[in-house]
């Protein structure tokens, strides 16, 4: 059975990685609208890895016998400046995540729920690879700097990246 304290604090890394999902949707959106198919595509990809992400830690509390409740979620901003503004926002959120499931992690340990502590570690490592691809794009980015070809060619090499990716499923995938 899941610690009371654990499972409260899951439901919020619910809410977050859900909303994680709609931000990189309005991300996408934006992109779209604005000439950079490439990168929408890549963002598209991340909702839908962070939808996964969101499901596999519903599967982790009611497997424990808990009860994964969904909370409401604020509207995701819409207003972007730039392909670079966009991936800079993407940053920071990543960067909050990486530091609310760190928080998680000195929850479970502190309760003693080691099981729950394993399980984190997935998420650990997926928040290192996570911020390392952004930085990765954002360093591209900042080297065309104001060259739209530049642009062009970073957004031609998001629409391979994010072709490459594979997104699991929650329905495939052993929690």
């Amino acid at each position: 059975m899941i610690n009371e304290n654990v499972e409260k604090a899951i439901i919020n890394q619910i809410k977050l990685e859900e909303h994680s999902s709609r931000l990189y949707l309005a991300m996408a959106s934006w992109c779209e609208a604005h000439g950079y198919p490439g990168a929408a595509f890549w963002l598209y990809k991340q909702a839908e890895e962070e939808r996964f992400h969101q499901l596999k830690f519903i599967k982790y509390v009611n497997n424990r016998n808990g009860y994964a409740r969904l909370l409401g979620l604020d509207i995701p901003d819409s207003a972007y400046k730039s392909l670079s503004d966009i991936f800079e926002k993407v940053l920071a959120h990543e960067e909050m995540i990486t530091d609310s499931i760190n928080q998680l992690y000195a929850i479970a340990m502190a309760e003693k729920d080691f099981t729950t502590a394993n399980f984190l570690q997935w998420y650990i490592t997926e928040q290192i690879e996570e911020e390392g691809n952004v930085h990765a794009i954002l360093d591209k980015i900042n080297l065309v700097s104001a060259d739209k070809s530049g642009e062009y060619l970073i957004d031609k090499e998001l629409d391979t990246l994010a072709a490459a990716k594979v997104v699991p499923s929650i329905f495939t995938t052993p929690v």
